[in-house]
């Protein structure tokens, strides 16, 4: 082994193997690598939580399975009950990825029935990429929010728990597991109070053709869904409530149940002055009543509201008494202690018995065989 000589200061020479400052060094860049590694396995999650590229995934393609529109290409499904897709598959992007592994993805459409153009975020649980599931249709849960509703949906945000929640719901045997449709509500900002009552008002934006018939659509076009009415529901919270609750009533050929939380009963936006006919045909009252007459299709509308919620808690309960559990109209209530008009409260109560109550109404997914 080959030796180098150095002096000290006092001008004393020492020896040192070059394969010892080799080791040395070796060690030194062995250290700086740990270092490097240990700041990124830090900085990862951070970067990845402000979606900071390349650490998040924000924005790529993604495709929820293989949809081919070649005649014939298509696989044939599980059972009659259930509906491929069918196409063209939407352009969606990652908006967000939970922790097991899903994803929300975003699309911007225009509706070829209401002719609205607007954003639709989807999710779908981890069962539907299940082997056992792949050729099962699975349930519609369209979700709608409260407040502005435009130009985002809140449900779409992980933080609210509503997609893990649903796939925890599923695995304690609680609920089904859902494909999620979170679509804007409200053609734009609810300035001043403004909005739309997710209905076709006339001279407006038809938020209630875009609620009922394109937002379906595209979950049909892109995912495997049940062809029934037994595979449809809707979700709320306030005005996203009534416009659920609204959507049943008056579509119940389309639509079995629907979880209204805090919701209003009747529409009251301004948009309706001078338009009496058409705001009463959007009216759950009016619809209820209808219905009763009709004596038919049943329908499942759990409500929700919040002790803290003065306001909303008579309006509920005098509908309740009135249409609740009267020929076709089945209700349900869950009045969640201590809670408030958010959408925090509604997930709790949906936990607590909402969302199993609907479930027990709506089909699907069915293993193959």
């Amino acid at each position: 082994m080959s030796h180098a000589s150095t002096k000290t200061r006092n001008g004393a020479e020492t020896y040192e193997s070059r394969g010892r400052r080799r080791a040395s060094k070796a060690r030194r860049w062995l250290v700086a690598v740990v270092c490097v590694g240990l700041l990124g396995a830090i900085a990862w999650p951070v970067m990845s939580y402000f979606e900071i590229p390349p650490f998040t995934d924000k924005g790529d393609p993604i495709s929820y399975g293989k949809i081919d529109n070649k005649p014939g290409a298509q696989q044939k499904p599980a059972d009659s009950k259930t509906l491929m897709p069918t196409g063209p598959a939407a352009d969606f992007k990652i908006s967000s990825t939970l922790g097991n592994g899903t994803h929300v993805g975003v699309v911007k459409i225009t509706g070829k029935k209401s002719g609205f153009t607007g954003k639709v975020w989807v999710w779908a649980p981890k069962e539907y990429d299940d082997p056992k599931y792949e050729k099962s249709g699975f349930p519609v849960l369209i979700a709608l929010p409260g407040g502005p509703g435009f130009p985002n949906n809140y449900w779409m945000d992980n933080n609210l728990k509503l997609e893990s929640s649903i796939s925890k719901w599923a695995e304690e045997g609680k609920g089904k597991p859902f494909l999620l449709a979170m679509p804007v509500l409200n053609p734009k900002p609810d300035d001043g109070g403004l909005y739309w009552d997710g209905s076709d008002i006339p001279g407006q934006p038809k938020m209630g053709t875009w609620l009922t018939e394109d937002v379906p659509d595209l979950m049909r076009q892109n995912f495997r869904t049940i062809k029934s009415r037994d595979g449809w529901a809707f979700m709320g919270s306030s005005s996203g409530g009534f416009a659920g609750l609204k959507a049943v009533l008056k579509h119940p050929d389309k639509f079995k149940a629907v979880i209204a939380s805090g919701p209003d009963i009747v529409p009251d936006s301004r948009l309706w002055n001078g338009h009496p006919k058409e705001k009463a045909e959007n009216n759950p009252e009016v619809l209820s009543k209808q219905l009763i007459a009709a004596k038919g299709p049943d329908v499942y509308l759990a409500f929700q509201y919040g002790t803290k919620e003065t306001s909303v808690i008579p309006k509920v309960n005098k509908y309740i008494a009135t249409y609740g559990n009267k020929g076709p109209i089945h209700t349900h209530l869950e009045v969640i202690q201590g809670g408030r008009h958010n959408a925090v409260t509604y997930v709790k109560g949906m936990d607590a018995s909402s969302m199993q109550w609907i479930s027990e109404q709506i089909e699907g997914p069915t293993p193959s065989p």
